[in-house]
């Protein structure tokens, strides 16, 4: 079994470098064609679902994929959408460092509560045996990843798909394909 893992296609708010978090922004014409390429490259196996995040921007992706895998039935998660980063959410990246150098937003989900969720959202895909291609965000993704396999995963671009196995051991092995 295998869960493909993708980062949706950038949006205006990626564009602009700016924290979009549990904002509902949607896909700009670039992370359109970010998702196509990604629905291209899945398309070379057999994918029996679609699921995605219910932000907007994650949903969009999901369906231009699943356009590309006919036989894949398509359905929303909300366990997979985007870290809540409280005050920190629509400002500037660089700001956002200024302002909170430790990471630490007010009201912010703990990321800790993020890779939690991600690694039993992750984990539960896993275990229904399908194949599976998840779409959602490169917070909750990274640290579900890292989470998972208990190694640091580098930052995911946009469009980018990763390939999640389990082991036989009880561990987990990823592959990244492209972005």
């Amino acid at each position: 079994m295998t869960l493909a893992l993708v980062r949706h296609g950038r949006t205006l708010w990626n564009r602009e470098r700016r924290m979009q978090g549990s904002a509902d922004i949607a896909l700009d014409g670039v992370g359109e064609e970010q998702a196509a390429a990604a629905g291209r490259l899945l398309a070379g196996a057999v994918w029996t679902r679609v699921v995605s995040s219910p932000l907007r921007r994650a949903v969009q992706s999901a369906e231009i994929i699943a356009a590309h895998l006919p036989d894949a039935r398509l359905d929303r998660i909300a366990e997979l959408a985007e870290r809540h980063y409280g005050e920190a959410e629509g400002l500037p990246v660089a700001e956002v460092r200024e302002r909170w150098p430790d990471e630490d937003y007010p009201g912010a989900e703990p990321v800790e509560a993020t890779r939690d969720r991600g690694v039993g959202v992750l984990r539960r895909l896993l275990l229904e045996g399908e194949n599976t291609v998840a779409v959602a965000h490169g917070t909750l993704l990274r640290v579900a990843i890292d989470g998972l396999t208990g190694a640091s995963c580098p930052r995911i671009l946009n469009g980018e798909v990763i390939l999640l196995d389990a082991d036989g051991a009880g561990g987990f092995q990823t592959r990244r394909l492209g972005g």
